[in-house]
């Protein structure tokens, strides 16, 4: 399970990796379609592997085995957190490879131990035969919206400002509704489309749990693994048009339901300009410490 929390600052363990990433974003390959990767996060603050970290490698794992698709998604299931003292081994499985589609099962794990689970699917450019998409929501550009101090929770790099400046991390922060309005802008480090995708795909994990929270006075993303237990259990990720580098992106968040000790959340990423990125939805869980985990 994914604890959707980074460790610390999430500073590389390693060195730097080549176009000035961290050595998590460079895999080594282990042999046919098997290839191992370490993590970002310091083990002495907090020993779990951040889930837009494996998301990230996933893609990546992906695309090292078949180049001619692009990657239109990935569904992850997040069935154990992993160490962040530990590689992270990928090992990926063609299901099937035609002409306009191909999908690939990735999984990641340490050992014997299974930590996630992907389900990637890839897709030959094709041309329009109908098009439409959502309208963006009209909220504060980045230039009005503060810096975030959540920036751990997007790709290495990365600028973070929250419209409103809403900080989803603190429980005495105002309540409000179930939405969240994230700028990101992606260090333009790359001219690789799947890395572009991989850099936007760590930042989508991390913002729905406290999106989820906000309505609620007294609960915060920082209570988590404390006073409550969160996690990541599923994440669908969608790509509709290639991700640009260099530019301001709107996350926008909805959390659509909590209850039951679970949460499931949606959002929709854009261009500043109003052009539809990428989509994702995730289930979570958000439960009191004193009751029982079922993962």
């Amino acid at each position: 399970m994914d604890g959707n929390a980074p460790a610390g600052n999430a500073s590389p363990v390693t060195g730097t990796a080549s176009a000035g990433l961290p050595d998590a974003f460079a895999l080594e390959e282990l042999g046919e379609c098997r290839y191992s990767a370490t993590s970002i996060g310091d083990p002495g603050t907090r020993d779990v592997v951040y889930g837009g970290q494996l998301l990230s490698q996933m893609i990546l794992a992906s695309d090292r085995v078949a180049e001619t698709k692009d990657v239109a998604s990935i569904h992850t299931i997040f069935a154990r957190s992993a160490t962040v003292t530990r590689p992270i081994e990928l090992d990926v499985q063609v299901i099937h490879d035609g002409r306009t589609m191909g999908s690939h099962s990735v999984i990641a794990h340490q050992g014997d131990r299974v930590c996630a689970q992907g389900l990637v699917l890839r897709r030959a450019e094709g041309p329009d035969l109908i098009r439409h998409q959502p309208t963006m929501p009209a909220v504060d550009g980045p230039d009005r919206s503060p810096a975030a101090g959540q920036i751990g929770l997007v790709a290495p790099g990365s600028e973070l400002r929250v419209v409103g400046g809403v900080d989803t991390s603190d429980p005495d922060s105002p309540v409000g509704p179930a939405e969240l309005f994230v700028w990101v802008r992606l260090p333009a480090v790359t001219d690789d489309p799947v890395m572009a995708q991989a850099l936007l795909a760590y930042g989508t994990d991390g913002f729905l749990i406290g999106t989820a929270m906000r309505p609620h006075p007294g609960l915060g993303q920082n209570m988590a693994h404390r006073d409550i237990a969160t996690g990541v259990v599923s994440h669908t990720l969608t790509f509709h048009e290639p991700v640009p580098l260099g530019s301001w992106l709107l996350m926008a968040h909805e959390g659509a339901w909590a209850g039951r000790g679970a949460a499931y959340g949606r959002a929709h990423v854009f261009t500043e300009d109003g052009t539809l990125l990428a989509s994702f939805v995730q289930e979570s869980m958000i439960k009191d410490t004193t009751e029982p985990s079922q993962t």
